[in-house]
Order: structure tokens, then sequence, then C-alpha cells
């Protein structure tokens, strides 16, 4: 098994983001100097992302690494391969973000400290009947929390925010999880992780955070991964009565 200079993995998919990854990357680099390696995964951007990533690793060495893919995949399989890298390589922790600078880096201290006592750390935008989201269009918003309470209230998952894409597991606790079984994509991935957490019997804990839309590139959000989220609680809440999760 590799050495690894830190116990914390954080895991940014990658499609088209050179505007952004090496800002945040030289971000976390120098706020989190001896806490946190990063991997990206990127399929294969055509805007050259993974070059940056490349030079960037020529400064950073073993703390930055970079696993390309031949073809855009989806979100997804994107965190599973990065699980899979991450638990490999004895990591114990590992972080889920968003390469578009929606998630603050500065949020990160303290979902990692909350993670020490908790198998599942989310950075929720709408815990305690808040709604900490910037420059959001009303009908996306709109969307979203209806998202949040349509789960909730299918599912029974006690989290205010099921649909964040911030979030911090525990490895011990990810190696619980047959991934082999995990096959949804954007919002109702990171629905489908947190139940199969709480399923397991996992604690989970939420800590407030600002989100804030990107401001350069475009979102990956689309009408199939909407569609998706619809009919995906009612397809996890069947496997777990009939005990197939």
């Amino acid at each position: 098994m590799a050495d690894v200079r830190s116990d914390v993995l954080v895991i940014i998919p990658t499609y088209n983001e050179a505007d952004n990854i090496g800002k945040l990357i030289d971000e976390l680099m120098s706020r989190y100097p001896h806490h946190l390696d990063v991997l990206v995964i990127d399929d294969n951007s055509p805007d050259a992302t993974a070059d940056i990533v490349r030079i960037q690793k020529k400064r950073y060495g073993n703390r930055l690494h970079l696993l390309e893919r031949e073809r855009k995949q989806g979100l997804g399989t994107a965190y599973i391969a990065g699980f899979r890298y991450g638990l490999q390589r004895g990591y114990a922790f590992l972080a889920e973000m968003d390469a578009d600078y929606s998630h603050d880096p500065a949020a990160l201290e303290q979902m990692l400290q909350e993670a020490r006592h908790y198998d599942l750390v989310i950075g929720s935008r709408y815990i305690n009947n808040t709604v900490n989201v910037v420059n959001w269009p009303l009908a996306r918003l709109v969307l979203s929390k209806t998202a949040s309470m349509y789960t909730r209230w299918v599912t029974g998952l006690p989290v205010s925010d099921p649909t964040s894409g911030y979030k911090c597991f525990r490895a011990d606790m990810l190696r619980k999880i047959d991934l082999d079984r995990v096959n949804s994509q954007g919002y109702s991935f990171q629905i489908e992780m947190n139940y199969r957490v709480w399923k397991l019997g996992g604690s989970l804990q939420e800590i407030p955070i600002i989100f804030i839309d990107r401001t350069v590139g475009q979102s990956k959000m689309s009408r199939k991964n909407i569609v998706e989220a619809v009919w995906i609680v009612w397809f996890l809440k069947a496997k777990s009565i009939l005990r197939l999760l």
C-alpha cells in the first residue's frame, strides 16, 4: 500500500474546469498544507483541465493526484472511482468537493473536524430551515429545496440537504457499502450515498455552508439528473424494504 502524507483525500471530479481547477488546488494546498491530499478525476476535458493539474503536480508532488478517464462518464462513477482510489491507498477520510468554487474551501476545516466523530458529514445549504444559496435563480432554488423535502418525505432520511455534494465520509463507513451496487448520478448519487450510510446505521452530521453558484464555466446539471432524482428515492426505499440494498 502506497504511503500517504495525509489521512484525508479530497476528491474533485472535473469536466471543462480549466478556469477554476488551478486556483482551487492552490487554495486547498496553501490553506491545508499538512492536512489533506487532492485527487482530480478528469473525464477527458477538451479545455485541457488535466494539463493544468499535471503542471501543478510538479509543484505539489504526492499531495496531488490525477485520474484521467477516456470520456465523460458522470459524477457518480467519478466519485466511485475516487472512493476506490482512496480506499486502496489507505486514506481514513474521503471528501467530495465541486471544482467550480461553489463549495468554499474554508468550510472544509469544520467538516474534517466533525468527521472525526461521525461516519458522514454533509455541508448543508438548508440546515435549521435556512437557505444559504447565492446567485441561484428562484426556479432552481425552489427545485432544489423541493427535492430535499420530497426525499425526506419518501425515505425518512434525517438530512436537511440530501442533494448536497460537499461532504466527507469515514473510510471505514465506505468499506461497508457495496460500491458495485451504486449506479446513480448527479443529485441521485448524493441521495443514494446518504441513504446507504443511514441504513447501515452510520452516524450523520450536517454543518451549515454557504453555497455560491459558479461564476465561470457552465453548470453540469441536466434534465436527466432531475428525472433520476425523482424516482431514485422510491427505488431506494423499495430495495431497503426488500433487503436488497
